[in-house]
């Protein structure tokens, strides 16, 4: 089996510009892997083997005729089902959409396609995005690539399991309430959550609210940015859509550590998180922090987050489902009936009170980065569970109050806008992979990416915190 397909991103797009592979070679890589490991996982529901082929053949010519080559040139990228692919099936991992054929890309889509990418197929996604476990009516459900009984987390699962097992050296993620950070962190992969209006979402159901994202997700900061930098662009159907900081256009640097102050919390003050993760998260703090220029053991002000999020979570799904579970109730998941019945019983009252609640949230954290430069925490509150579980129902004895809370470590800082970087930081306890969060403001994108790119480094030094690797043997055997 060819190890084509597990080299990083920037190293195969270096490679191609230098014509020592062809993107056939490449993506005839990747497709044996997906062929070889998918089975077992589920990562990649639909297959657009003979359209790449057809765009790797092409690719290849435009680089022995001397083109100019976008920055994705002949890489294999994989898109979330819930972006619309033109003349791909994007099902949105609902039985309403089983048979959906978008004919136009979206925004992101385009520009990836524009800058040279392959898109190679569609990964899977619960249905609409709803949860953090990637399992919906149409495709099932998407096995951990470390365990393949449990869950990868979601809703990017099926993403961050094709990086892992290297199906594909990129693959986009969005992200709410962690919807790209969770699973990257499950899976022992880099995400990046990056600030409202970096990548445009002009397919947001309520354009006014900016708490989705879409963002990159790859095996190494640098391979995400590169995404990232793709990903990029205006587009005035998404009102907080604008020209990026042309820094994130710029080469990726490492940051100092040694000039960054950097605020350690376990729990953000507010989130629930299991004794066994508490410990290992201290554990692997006092391997790295030391490479700081200080660290302050402190929580953000997330008061009020828990309610601020669920309205709002709730309003959101009011508007873009509601009508659907309304018509088809039964043909919809739990998750998705839940948002919405719980939608629906708010008040307009609870929404003023939820919009309040959030805009204080925001502007405490806007003040933190007076005195801090980055918040680190961890990126789950619990090890990955069985994925014929729909979500965790309780963390050491104490039961969740809806399928969401245990997700709070990382819907707490949606509700600041933070940007942020989920980093592997080696195994949990249960031999699963453990992520960390870096965070910061919103528009603080490239420091806190540089702050990654630097700590990663530390981190595959130690090998308590490297970035682990599945057992592909066990998926192909």
């Amino acid at each position: 089996m060819s190890d084509l397909c597990d080299k990083t991103a920037v190293e195969l797009r270096r490679l191609i510009g230098c014509k020592d592979i062809s993107p056939v070679e490449l993506l005839e890589s990747c497709i044996t892997r997906i062929e070889a490991a998918d089975g077992a996982v589920n990562a990649v529901v639909t297959r657009a083997f003979d359209r790449a082929r057809k765009e790797a053949l092409h690719a290849e010519k435009t680089v022995l005729d001397g083109e100019e080559l976008g920055l994705l040139h002949g890489l294999p990228v994989g898109i979330k089902d819930l972006e619309a692919t033109d003349g791909i099936r994007t099902t949105l991992g609902s039985k309403l959409y089983s048979d959906h054929m978008p004919n136009k890309d979206q925004g992101s889509v385009a520009n990836i396609r524009a800058e040279g990418g392959i898109i190679i197929g569609k990964t899977n996604t619960p249905e609409f995005g709803a949860g953090a476990n990637t399992r919906n009516l149409v495709f099932g459900a998407t096995g951990n690539p470390f365990a393949p009984e449990k869950t990868c987390g979601g809703s990017s699962g099926g993403s961050a399991v094709a990086l892992a097992t290297g199906m594909m050296p990129l693959a986009s993620g969005s992200d709410y309430g962690g919807s790209l950070r969770t699973p990257a962190g499950f899976c022992g992969v880099v995400g990046i959550r990056p600030s409202p209006g970096v990548v445009a979402a002009e397919g947001r159901p309520v354009g006014l609210l900016p708490f989705s994202v879409l963002g990159p997700m790859g095996r190494t900061v640098d391979d995400a940015y590169l995404l990232l930098q793709a990903q990029m662009g205006v587009d005035a159907h998404d009102p907080f859509s604008t020209m990026p900081d042309m820094d994130l256009f710029s080469p990726l640097k490492s940051a100092d550590l040694s000039s960054i102050k950097a605020m350690i919390t376990h729990d953000l003050g507010a989130a629930p998180m299991s004794k066994s993760y508490r410990s290992i998260f201290a554990e692997r703090v006092s391997i790295f922090s030391g490479h700081f220029a200080a660290t302050l053991d402190g929580n953000p002000d997330f008061t009020d987050g828990d309610n601020s999020f669920e309205v709002l979570r709730g309003v959101n799904f009011v508007a873009a489902h509601g009508e659907r579970v309304r018509q088809h109730r039964n043909k919809l998941s739990p998750n998705v009936v839940d948002n919405v019945d719980r939608g629906l019983a708010y008040s307009l009252e609870d929404v003023a009170k939820a919009h309040l609640q959030q805009s204080r949230i925001a502007r405490n954290w806007l003040d933190l980065f007076d005195e801090v430069d980055v918040v680190i925490c961890p990126a789950a509150s619990t090890t990955p569970f069985a994925h014929d579980q729909w979500s965790v129902s309780e963390i050491d004895d104490e039961k969740m109050a809806t399928y969401m809370r245990w997700l709070a470590i990382t819907y707490l800082p949606t509700m600041a806008l933070a940007s942020g970087v989920v980093l592997p930081c080696g195994l949990d306890d249960q031999k699963m992979p453990f992520g960390i969060q870096i965070l910061s403001a919103p528009g603080r994108d490239r420091l806190v990416i540089e702050v990654a790119k630097a700590l990663e480094g530390v981190l595959a030094m130690h090998p308590a915190t490297m970035r682990p690797i599945p057992d592909l043997k066990k998926l192909t055997g």
